[in-house]
């Protein structure tokens, strides 16, 4: 249910700005842009939930901590990353969203370094 009270909030701030835009791009702009850290700023809420269930999750699992704190790193940069390429390529701003995006790719790639190491231990390991 909360998905449609989202995608109804989305498509109203959209009908709301599309009148803005002939008259005054920059309200329109700045309305689409109020709409989506709202929405944005509600999916915290959801991505708390989700935070409570890895944990029970890593309670059952024998596993690293480490591991999880990295995925939930390269979810996060994702989203942020997608978020603010988003807006860029809204405003216009193209080749902004673009750089965004491509520093997120290879924010990720930093981040699961570590990981890909210790599987390529794990599997140096498991052959000698």
């Amino acid at each position: 249910m909360e998905m449609v009270a989202v995608a109804c909030a989305g498509v109203l701030i959209v009908l709301a700005a599309i009148p803005l835009r002939a008259v005054k791009p920059e309200y329109s702009l700045l309305l689409s842009l109020a709409g989506t850290l709202l929405i944005f700023f509600y999916c915290l809420g959801t991505v708390s939930g989700i935070l409570e269930w890895i944990q029970r999750i890593q309670e059952y699992l024998a596993m690293e901590p480490v591991y999880l704190e990295t995925l939930l790193k390269i979810i996060g940069i994702t989203y942020v990353a997608e978020f603010a390429s988003s807006l860029c390529r809204d405003a216009g701003y193209q080749a902004v969203g673009t750089q965004i995006e491509i520093f997120g790719k290879l924010t990720v790639l930093a981040v699961s370094m570590p990981i890909l190491l210790a599987l390529l231990d794990a599997l140096d390991s498991f052959l000698s």
